[in-house]
């Protein structure tokens, strides 16, 4: 096993001018085969999910570091940008964890046209472990330095450690999508995933959540609409002001503090400032000047009439949740149980993650139906039916290939299994983050 904290060709300067960034793409241009992307953002401490760094990387074009927010700050930056992004139109391009990085670089000018996402690659070829460090010791055989995954990439200027880190993560990118390659050709999966990686591509952004204010930590203990109000109130205020002053939300204002604050009858800001959670929780000159305006929304939100609390439970258009089907459901119950046996049945012959076969969410909005309490009988027409509400769905060819005549048997089921049920899949039907 190689120890890597350098680069093999260094670690170039950052690229901070229209210039330098002419000269990127001249490089690029020079170079062959596939190209490589990273992005840092500064998740935890910005508001904001823009990128603070791209690093970018070509065999026979070498590395290239760009800060677009100098770049960004620049007279004509947007004809440059688009020349960069012109010259990788045609071109494979390598992103690990595309989903993650791809709203930035979409953002900055950079939208790929053709992917190779070695992250979800490797989830297909069966990997146990698909972060990137742990790809590149089992498929590589290179430990590289980690430690500087999680600093703030909003920092000016970025410390020399941190820019070895960053030019590391793309420089090997390329080998390792040669590698996943291989074992995905090797198991008869180079097509799926190609089909996976193209829906990427085209899926369009996710829509802002209804009520966000709901998943704020903390959620369980606040027990009657008045305290709700109050959270409400606490979180639409606190995400304005952090978006204002691009700071995560959590650095401004805990979760821990506004749920405490739900469920305290305070009179007063000192009252606020003995909480035990905002001891522990306020502590900076930023959290502390924002003092006066929280206990400020904390009375506003005390005041309104009961005609303005939000409801206990949000309005949803997304399926109930599995664990009511038995008693509401009995048929979808029977359905959903049957159809994730057979479909964890279907996932280890082929060595994929169960999510990746299908997603948890696909497989309910199958077998719930929506709600119809009737049963079926096995024919190729619902087959069919299943394979049309498949492809509705997103599900990708392949997918639909492997799973359509399972759902459709799953239909037919009257009864819930007798047997154990595999383990209950995440319901948001996400992968898991990887290591």
């Amino acid at each position: 096993m190689r120890a890597l904290h350098v680069p093999d060709q260094g670690t170039p300067p950052v690229i901070e001018d229209l210039e330098s960034l002419h000269s990127c793409i001249a490089d690029l241009q020079k170079g062959s085969g596939p190209i490589a992307i990273d992005a840092e953002r500064a998740s935890g401490f910005r508001y904001s999910a823009r990128a603070y760094l791209i690093q970018i990387f070509r065999r026979g074009s070498g590395i290239h570091l760009i800060d677009p927010i100098a770049i960004n700050s620049l007279d004509g930056a947007s004809l440059v940008i688009a020349a960069l992004n012109k010259c990788m139109e045609d071109e494979e391009v390598i992103i690990h964890a595309s989903t993650q990085d791809l709203p930035c670089l979409r953002e900055f000018g950079i939208d790929p046209q053709r992917l190779f996402d070695t992250e979800l690659g490797a989830r297909i070829a069966g990997c146990a472990r698909v972060g990137l460090g742990s790809l590149c010791e089992s498929l590589l055989e290179i430990a590289l330095a980690k430690e500087h995954s999680a600093v703030d990439w909003s920092i000016r200027p970025l410390q020399q450690e941190w820019l070895d880190y960053a030019a590391l993560d793309v420089a090997v990118l390329i080998d390792l999508r040669d590698k996943v390659a291989e074992l995905l050709e090797a198991q008869g999966k180079l097509t799926w995933a190609l089909q996976d990686f193209a829906s990427i591509l085209k899926s369009p952004p996710s829509p802002p959540r209804k009520e966000p204010w709901r998943r704020t930590s903390g959620m369980h203990q606040i027990k009657s609409r008045y305290q709700m109000a109050i959270v409400r109130e606490l979180w639409l205020e606190r995400d304005r002001v952090a978006a204002q002053i691009d700071l995560a939300p959590g650095r401004l204002l805990s979760d821990s503090v506004i749920s405490a604050m739900a469920q305290s009858r305070l009179k007063s800001v000192a009252e606020l400032m003995k909480m035990p959670e905002a001891k522990a929780r306020i502590r900076n000159e930023v959290q502390k000047n924002h003092i006066d305006l929280w206990f400020d929304v904390y009375l506003r939100a005390s005041a309104l009439p009961e005609s303005e609390w939000p409801q206990l439970r949000s309005k949803s258009d997304s399926l109930p949740p599995v664990k009511i089907w038995r008693a509401k459901y009995p048929l979808a119950y029977a359905r959903i149980m049957h159809a994730r046996i057979r479909l964890y049945e279907i996932a280890t012959t082929h060595s994929i993650p169960l999510e990746n076969l299908l997603t948890p969410e696909i497989a309910r909005k199958i077998t719930f139906d929506n709600g119809a309490e009737k049963s079926y009988e096995f024919s190729q027409s619902l087959i069919t039916k299943v394979e049309t509400q498949l492809r509705l769905n997103g599900a990708r060819e392949w997918q639909i290939e492997k799973t359509a005549y399972a759902l459709a048997q799953s239909l037919c089921e009257t009864e819930a299994p007798p047997a154990p049920e595999p383990a209950e899949e995440p319901e948001n039907g996400e992968n898991p983050p990887s290591e």
